[in-house]
């Protein structure tokens, strides 16, 4: 084993907003584990609602979106789903913030419906570890939880956030959850491990980034620069690739969908790569489209384009 160790860069001091920041979130999550999961969900639906109206967080950029994503809405019905958008991202984010503490049998209860599990335990069954690809959709958090609470081994490659203090909590609570945080800068260090170790390596591939290996591919028939990482993984290790996708139901638990990702190398290494990112993206979009209202449209989706992008096709 080398000896050799990676310098890195210290990270910044805490901002005094940043520490205001971390205070008033512990402070109001010590608050709302008080009114039990329901409750405070409920609680965040509200929230999520007021920032959009009439506070109008990203009010703009959420409306052009979904009207740009399903024109033949109406300016009610796209104003309708803007505001739902906001209530489920609410929802998300208190159900995500209470989860430490939960136990594994809570979590486990919070999913209604399970389909598609076959295709995690026949992936794992290879022993060559599992990719799987997510989206900005339902309850992603929540999804990572439940796969550990389910016995299996999680590795989830999250990007860093500017408040260090609230990145650190974040990590606890996932870590709390059974789900190991692996940061997106160490991925292609520590992801290989865990793939060698047979288990999961899960992404969220819907957010670009400056500095991250990407490819344009169609999102509601408009170019959206996408993560490759996933591909990458699944044809260097040969790991098998599932999509999956949690989403809250009418009853306010959730569904845990399941599907595999094909992966056919064709020896074309960047075309296999883009051909991989099409279908996890184009799976996302069908689950978009069945659950609009879930979403994460107050992200730019479309903000990177190729240059050559025509005017109709351009960001909303």
């Amino acid at each position: 084993m080398s000896s050799v160790v990676a310098k890195t860069e210290p990270s910044p001091a805490p901002t005094f907003s940043h520490r205001l920041e971390y205070a008033a979130t512990r402070t109001a999550v010590a608050v709302l584990r008080l009114l039990g999961w329901r409750a405070a969900s409920a609680v965040g639906g509200v929230l999520g609602r007021l920032a959009y109206r009439p506070f109008g967080i990203r009010a703009g950029v959420v409306e052009r979106q979904i009207a740009a994503a399903f024109p033949e809405f109406t300016a009610d019905k796209v104003r309708e789903y803007a505001a739902r958008s906001y209530e489920s991202l609410g929802r998300t984010s208190i159900e995500t913030a209470i989860l430490p503490g939960t136990s594994r049998e809570e979590i486990l209860a919070r999913v209604e419906r399970v389909e598609g599990w076959e295709h995690i335990d026949a992936a794992l069954a290879k022993g060559k570890g599992l990719i799987a690809v997510t989206g900005h959709l339902g309850n992603w958090e929540l999804g990572g939880a439940y796969v550990a609470a389910r016995g299996v081994g999680i590795d989830a490659v999250v990007r860093g956030a500017a408040n260090k203090l609230f990145e650190a909590y974040v990590t606890r609570t996932r870590s709390e959850a059974g789900v190991h945080v692996v940061h997106d800068k160490d991925a292609v260090r520590r992801a290989p491990r865990a793939l060698r170790e047979n288990r999961m390596v899960a992404l969220v591939a819907d957010h670009d980034a400056l500095g991250l290996a990407s490819t344009f591919v169609p999102f509601f028939g408009r170019p959206a620069k996408t993560p490759r990482g996933p591909a990458v993984f699944a044809l260097r290790f040969d790991a098998p690739t599932v999509f999956i996708a949690i989403v809250r139901q009418p009853s306010g638990r959730y569904a845990f969908l399941v599907e595999p990702v094909t992966v056919t190398p064709t020896g074309d290494r960047d075309a296999d790569v883009d051909a991989i990112v099409l279908r996890y993206t184009q799976m996302l979009e069908a689950k978009v489209r069945e659950y609009p209202e879930q979403y994460f449209w107050q992200h730019r989706r479309w903000r990177r384009q190729p240059p050559d992008t025509p005017p109709h096709l351009r960001e909303p």
